[in-house]
């Protein structure tokens, strides 16, 4: 990548705050002691820290795997399997779905490559609608080989393919990337998967996008895995260079991101091309999750569409990620810096500079973190949000119902009154448990725009509960600046979870643990005190986000 395809804000004051901030670093040593694995540039503790610099060395390390991927990814085609699902949350999840949008080969041994990252019954369905499955290899992904959602969707796919094809072909059709030693090695081990990929143990899912969780999935849609890799390993090259931001895109892109939100401009607002589809919400959780801590934190906005500088506050900071020959929303930005909004401009030649962008994107995170004084790998509040689901799961196991907490009544009147406490530098959280839909994208878009242009404040959206797992941990570790709607549904048609895999028992179903997920999030932010309210929207969803538009005025 040449020094020109990162252009740091110019005009004064940003360009100064940058500069300092480069110059500290640098001052520092801190990019020579990340590549020797210093824990102290985060903290002076190693725990959680020392253990998760693979991440490193991952694209180096995965070259010589290049031959084994592509050997599995042709015995899709031996074994008759033209498609493939997905099932993973978060970091095992996002980086195969920006691969899947972006470098998907025609012809590839997966033509398809679906990801499920929900609980909802009703996508499920949809998926199962639409998919062959007959003609289906299933990757179960997750680091810790014990995450409830992908389990359970595992729990599901399997018993489905057990009973329609019997025990020794079922395991053929799954294979598990998960961590040595992991519970999902075993149970994989044990039913005969097609393999088992083991990861390397020290990189943490969000950092794990030049790994096997993202390579495997490249593999099976054909991506040119050198291609990928030799531009992650020449910006590689650029970051683990000392000195000044020029030229070392990693320090001066973490040194802008750090330095700017410590001025109270952390809300980094993406705009990206549209040819780089789900590029913004790996960013999204690898900054997110990083970053929101200990009462500090970066929030990106991702999908906000661009207006003119006065629905703007003054804390925003602009990446402007720009596939070469796309024009679009340039004027828009230029007038925005104008307006005295900083904007970051990154390019990339083409598709496969991705591989440029995983690497650029977390070694700007590391360094963003140590501006900062948070430990970029651990995620300390993400658990509260898991621990309040599954008190809300094992209370309906035993009494067969959740817990009461019922929807705030007067949807528009609840949601006046929690905007009424909107003060300049917050944030708007659309959080939607319902299912993800062009219609109800589209009335979420409105409703954010409606509501930064009448407040002035930055909006994001996430489908539950998947962004528990992106950007939950901001929400809850982060400043407290935001302003929680919960949105909640009813499903068309429920979807029992087998007990264990292959089992007919269901004491649980993907309706009431969405439920739970939601409940568990609700009384999450509660306990540290942010501001949530719940709407309940039936079974029309995008009618009820409309209604509620318009009631805003």
């Amino acid at each position: 990548m040449a020094r020109t395809e990162l252009q740091l804000p110019q005009a004064e004051p940003h360009r100064s705050t940058v500069g300092s901030a480069v110059e500290h670093l640098a001052s520092h040593h801190v990019v020579e002691r990340i590549l020797a694995h210093d824990h102290t540039v985060w903290k002076p503790d190693p725990e959680g820290i020392s253990d998760r610099l693979g991440w490193l060395d991952c694209a180096r390390g995965m070259l010589p795997q290049q031959g084994n991927l592509q050997a599995l990814a042709a015995g899709m085609n031996e074994d008759g399997l033209s498609a493939g699902v997905l099932l993973g949350m978060g970091g095992s999840s996002l980086a195969a779905e920006v691969l899947s949008a972006v470098l998907a080969e025609p012809g590839a041994p997966a033509r398809s490559l679906s990801v499920l990252d929900t609980t909802d019954p009703d996508v499920i369905h949809a998926l199962e609608a639409r998919c062959d499955l007959d003609h289906t290899l299933f990757l179960v992904a997750t680091k810790s080989g014990t995450t409830t959602e992908t389990l359970s969707l595992f729990n599901h796919f399997y018993s489905r393919m057990l009973r329609s094809m019997g025990a020794e072909k079922a395991g053929r059709r799954f294979l598990a990337i998960t961590d040595p030693g992991s519970p999902l090695q075993a149970l994989a081990e044990r039913l005969g998967f097609r393999r088992v990929v083991l990861n390397d143990p020290e990189i943490g899912g969000r950092f794990s996008a030049l790994s096997y969780f993202g390579l495997v999935p490249a593999a099976l849609l054909g991506t040119e895995l050198d291609r990928l890799l030799s531009r992650a390993l020449a910006m590689k090259v650029l970051c683990d260079a000392g000195g000044e931001a020029g030229a070392n895109p990693g320090l001066g892109l973490g040194a802008a991101l750090g330095a700017l939100a410590e001025t109270g401009k952390d809300k980094l607002t993406l705009v990206i091309s549209p040819a780089l589809a789900g590029l913004g919400d790996w960013i999204e959780q690898l900054i997110a999750e990083s970053t929101g801590k200990e009462g500090k934190g970066i929030l990106p906005v991702v999908d906000e569409p661009l207006g003119p500088p006065e629905v703007y506050g003054a804390d925003r900071v602009f990446v402007d990620l720009r596939l070469e020959g796309d024009d679009s929303g340039l004027q828009e930005l230029g007038a925005l810096e104008r307006a005295g909004h900083p904007v970051i401009r990154l390019r990339l030649r083409d598709a496969y500079d991705l591989g440029a962008q995983f690497y650029l994107w977390e070694f700007a995170t590391a360094v963003a973190c140590a501006v900062l004084g948070v430990n970029p790998f651990d995620q300390p509040d993400v658990e509260a949000a898991k621990a309040r689901a599954s008190e809300a799961v094992e209370r309906y196991r035993s009494s067969r119902s959740l817990p009461e907490d019922p929807p705030n009544g007067g949807a528009p009147e609840t949601l006046a009154e929690l905007l009424d406490g909107a003060l300049p530098g917050g944030y708007i959280v659309l959080q939607a448990f319902v299912a993800p839909t062009q219609e109800t994208d589209g009335e979420l878009a409105a409703l954010r725009a409606c509501l930064r242009d009448r407040l002035r404040l930055a909006t994001t959206v996430g489908y539950g509960p998947r962004f528990l797992h992106s950007t939950g941990q901001l929400h809850k570790g982060g400043p407290d600046k935001g302003l929680f709607v919960q949105f909640t549904s009813d499903s068309v048609q429920d979807l029992p979870i087998p007990d264990v895999p292959g089992a007919t028992s269901a004491s649980l179903s993907f309706g009431v643990l969405k439920a739970a997920q939601a409940l568990g999030d609700r009384q999450a932010l509660r306990e540290r005190g942010r501001r949530v309210i719940h709407i309940h929207l039936g079974q029309d969803v995008p009618g009820g986000l409309q209604s509620l538009r318009e009631c805003l005025g």
